[in-house]
């Protein structure tokens, strides 16, 4: 994440430790666990739950929109942990792969009201557009890092540029996050496989 997005995040910046804002984030999660969506969710209320004012909100956040993606950036370290499987270039393209997705799909699935309130914060606020945009595209360079280096070695064939087609397929793990999330966190294992094979086949042509 670029730091231009993260300082939407937090109106206070190098602040994000202050006991009002987390207590903030923690009345707002728990809102969304207990079935509020994104609509109905008022900022009044998130701030009775937190104990603080209304005007302390907005102390930190710019709308509750800016909330939920301040949210949804304390659980960043979950995709970072999928992508580390995915580039441990030790293990078999296949395994890692499949292990990557399901640890993503996994995250989604354990804070399924979260991810749905994001999906619905990012489709009208572009702000919310980008962060999750720059968060994505944070890890494009790793990934095409990744199919150089195999194609380098002669593991993976020769195809598109290499940060296109990290992209190509990141876009596409995208697509089946948001699709796991609406599906109430239900993917089949042929959905998977079927993601599995365009990765590897994408990389490795086999």
């Amino acid at each position: 994440m670029s730091s231009a997005a993260a300082d939407r995040l937090d109106r206070r910046g190098p602040k994000r430790g202050d006991e009002r804002r987390t207590a903030l984030l923690a009345a707002l999660e728990e809102m969304l666990k207990e079935g509020v969506g994104l609509e109905d969710v008022q900022i009044a209320e998130i701030s009775r739950r937190a104990g603080v004012t209304r005007s302390a909100f907005y102390f930190y956040f710019e709308s509750k929109a800016i909330a939920v993606a301040a949210l949804m950036d304390q659980h960043y370290a979950e995709s970072a942990a999928a992508g580390e499987i995915l580039l441990d270039v030790s293990r078999d393209p296949a395994e890692r792969i499949e292990a990557a997705l399901r640890a993503l799909l996994a995250s989604v699935g354990d804070r399924l009201p979260l991810y749905l309130a994001m999906l619905t914060a990012r489709g009208p606020n572009p702000v919310v557009t980008e962060l999750w945009e720059s968060d994505r595209a944070s890890f494009v360079p790793a990934v095409a890092a990744m199919i150089r280096d195999e194609r380098s070695g002669g593991r993976a064939v020769d195809g598109p540029d290499a940060e296109a087609l990290a992209t190509a397929l990141l876009d596409l793990n995208d697509r089946a996050m948001e699709s796991h999330a609406r599906a109430g966190a239900h993917t089949t294992d042929e959905r998977i496989a079927a993601l599995v094979a365009i990765w590897v086949r994408s990389i490795y042509g086999s």
